[in-house]
């Protein structure tokens, strides 16, 4: 795999991490590099540490593939530094078209999963339903009371990692429900490095131990957890429905209300709660066009290939 395909990858990754409700490790899932990223971040062990204790950063950079590392982390980086504003923007103007389009992504997405399990059975079908379960529960949740000071920063950075690298849930997505979304982005936005470093090392460890976990399930119970992760995407489904009533406001950090709950609702029934219009056509158009794009993807990269 060229470093220019993996970096292309990596803005996929990165554009969809951007928004709340869609993971980049979706993305990672349909271009074929999720466990090459799961292995590469597994490496980073013992033996890498001795080596960079050694000094052999040769040997320690091609222990954890750093080359694939760095090419992805570079797509990431440019990804969300150059498209954050553009979809934030989106978001607040457009949201109804902007999630059907990521309707009709996760929905590909689900369906390319479903093509990893070659036979299906009882169990198979069980860890399905559990993914989805598990998935529409966290999509419905409202806002919890997240406990304050570096303990919970360092707790947020855990679980919104461990989210971000499970296909289907988003860790800006957790952080939403766990109250701590605008909290992170003030700290950023502040420079507040005490708390980035609190945060950065709660995710570093939660890479750390979930990858490994993952890994291991992935090659233990492959078609167990491909039906689970299959389920994620599929409960996902409920946080991408473009058309939703609010049911919870919070006062977020400045002042403002912030939606904490909402209900996935018909297009008659959202026009009826908000008075807007629900955009049926232009929706139901960039579902397909969301659609179209995950199997294009899939199609040229889903087997990990040279580009």
């Amino acid at each position: 795999m060229s470093p220019l395909g993996v970096f292309l990858r990596g803005l996929l990754m990165g554009a969809a991490d951007i928004v709340p409700g869609v993971s980049g490790g979706t993305m990672a899932f349909i271009t074929g590099i999720y466990d090459t990223l799961l292995a590469s971040i597994r490496a980073v062990d013992l033996e890498f540490l001795r080596r960079v204790l050694r000094f052999d950063i040769a040997g320690a950079w091609a222990h954890v593939n750093g080359g694939f590392l760095l090419a992805l982390l570079a797509g990431i980086a440019t990804s969300v530094l150059s498209l954050a504003r553009l979809i934030g923007w989106i978001l607040e103007h457009h949201p109804v078209p902007l999630w059907a389009f990521f309707f009709g992504l996760i929905l590909a997405s689900a369906l390319v999963l479903l093509q990893q399990v070659s036979r299906w059975k009882f169990t198979l079908v069980c860890s399905l339903l559990a993914g989805t379960v598990v998935a529409l529960a966290i999509a419905l949740s409202p806002t919890v009371a997240f406990p304050a000071g570096l303990a919970g920063v360092f707790l947020a950075g855990f679980l919104a990692i461990c989210a971000m690298i499970l296909p289907g849930i988003s860790g800006s997505f957790i952080l939403v429900l766990l109250g701590m979304y605008s909290v992170v982005l003030t700290a950023i936005r502040q420079f507040d490095l005490v708390f980035i470093a609190v945060f950065a090392f709660g995710a570093g460890c939660g890479l750390m131990c979930f990858s490994r976990l993952l890994h291991w399930l992935l090659h233990r119970f492959h078609q167990a957890t491909m039906a689970l992760l299959t389920g994620f995407l599929v409960g996902s489904l409920a946080v991408v429905w473009p058309w939703k009533r609010v049911l919870l406001w919070v006062p977020g950090s400045d002042g403002e209300p912030r939606v904490a709950q909402q209900q996935p609702v018909l297009p008659g029934d959202f026009e009826l709660y908000t008075g807007q219009d629900a955009q049926i056509a232009l929706c139901v158009l960039l579902m397909l066009v969301g659609f179209a794009t995950v199997w294009l993807i899939h199609a040229r990269w889903g087997d990990g290939g040279d580009t």
